[in-house]
């Protein structure tokens, strides 16, 4: 017998309702975002979204292409936070909506970061075979 039965979809594939909540809840977030008019958030994507088990918190992953304006980006989205919120609670089909919090997203600054270190050592790599030939 199939003892994750009430959990799998039509096609077979298994999906947690987290899972579900979290990509509801950056669909809407992403659409709210699209219709305020601030200029301080408008090179921001969102990159993920974190929901807790009991879906009472949402954490809200967010990147903005300009890397010195993390500070203002952050203090826009909590600016509009409510709006965020109240959305959710509108086009959700949820009795109790989970609160919405935004954090910066860094692990693309650091996977930048890697990358020009492995250049680095490719470089450095690269010199010391040339001077063993």
């Amino acid at each position: 017998m199939n003892k994750k039965r009430g959990r799998q979809g039509r096609s077979g594939q298994n999906y947690d309702r987290t899972d579900r909540v979290s990509g509801l809840i950056r669909e809407i977030v992403a659409s709210e975002l699209e219709r305020i008019d601030d200029p301080r958030l408008f090179l921001v994507s969102l990159t993920g979204v974190d929901v807790d088990r009991e879906l009472a918190h949402a954490t809200v992953w967010f990147h903005s292409s300009e890397d010195d304006a993390l500070g203002d980006v952050a203090e826009a989205l909590e600016s509009h936070r409510q709006r965020m919120q109240q959305a959710l609670a509108r086009q959700s089909r949820m009795r109790r909506t989970p609160a919405i919090h935004f954090q910066p997203d860094r692990s693309i600054q650091e996977a930048g970061r890697i990358e020009s270190i492995l250049e680095e050592l490719n470089m450095d790599g690269s010199d010391r075979q040339t001077e063993t030939d």
